[in-house]
């Protein structure tokens, strides 16, 4: 069976009710499926205790109070009770759909990554779990509602326990780290299996006040620029759309147009840096042509956005 593992931001207003509504739909998947929540966040030993769910409060940080990636999956995959495990961001809602499609996939490759695109929900009260129909409903109104993200919004991944041996140190609550994940299993030449036609993940949708520049500082700040560095620069970047195989209804399929995606990335990536080449040398033609340096910054961000997430 599963294990899922995370990490929370403290528990409080909106961002306490809806982790709280993601932990207590993975304790309702199955009784075998077993739940880790690490780290000594404001509340969590209380919803811990008050979801029956493990408890690891300590959990090592960058000087900025960030928890690292590496410490949290070392450990996870240390402790895990179960051959398979699942780290998920704590505000996302799974599913028994999950299962069914671990067991499929699990069946068939001994060694792999599942994931999935996500779809995006505006949720702003507890869930009434204690409705036998909470999942079918829930489920309805995302697939109804909810705006499914492209494939470089991941926020689950599901693998065999060890899989991942070394990480950088990246640092949560920021980018790059995802898509890491991603570029080594791709890396290890293990299958990477898209799960979206089966699996409906539910991002409960939230702000970013706890960063003083909201979203873009989560994208743009000195955290977000080092972990870039720590794992060696864009050239790795990897996304859902790079998966080797996609789960349907009828089976595991060969996903042929990640070599597309590819292709598309790299032009990107081209345009990208011939405008930081413009910015940088092309002053006395700018001015000439009246564009402005900003216009050129402006798009170069819009660019490298589209490979990343916050």
């Amino acid at each position: 069976m599963l294990t899922l593992f995370t990490t929370p931001k403290p528990f409080r207003g909106h961002t306490g009710t809806i982790q709280r509504n993601a932990l207590a739909s993975w304790t309702r998947l199955d009784p075998g499926v077993e739940v880790i929540l690490i780290g000594d966040d404001e509340g969590a030993s209380a919803v811990a205790r008050e979801l029956a769910i493990r408890h690891f409060p300590e959990a090592p940080r960058h000087p900025s109070g960030f928890k690292y990636l590496n410490a949290l999956f070392a450990h996870a995959q240390q402790i895990a009770r179960n051959p398979l495990v699942c780290y998920a961001n704590c505000d996302i809602i799974i599913l028994p759909d999950i299962l069914d499609s671990v067991r499929r996939v699990s069946q068939q490759l001994p060694r792999f990554l599942m994931l999935g695109r996500r779809r995006d929900l505006d949720v702003t009260e507890p869930i009434a779990f204690e409705d036998a129909n909470w999942s079918s409903q829930i489920r309805e109104r995302a697939l109804r509602e909810g705006v499914e993200r492209p494939g470089q919004w991941i926020d689950y991944f599901v693998f065999p326990r060890g899989f991942y041996s070394e990480i950088p140190p990246f640092v949560i609550g920021r980018i790059a780290w995802d898509n890491w994940l991603v570029w080594r299993a791709l890396s290890m030449h293990a299958p990477v299996v898209d799960a979206t036609k089966c699996v409906c993940a539910i991002h409960q949708n939230h702000d970013y006040s706890y960063h003083a520049q909201g979203a873009t500082g989560v994208w743009q700040d000195e955290l977000a620029i080092r972990n870039i560095e720590v794992g060696g620069g864009f050239h790795w970047v990897g996304t859902i759309d790079d998966a080797t195989h996609r789960l349907a209804p009828q089976g595991l399929e060969r996903n042929w147009a990640r070599h597309f995606s590819f292709m598309r990335r790299s032009a990107s990536r081209i345009v990208s840096n011939a405008l930081s080449a413009m910015v940088r040398g092309s002053r006395p033609l700018r001015h000439a042509l009246g564009i402005r340096k900003g216009s050129l910054v402006a798009l170069r961000t819009r660019l490298g956005a589209s490979r990343s997430k916050p």
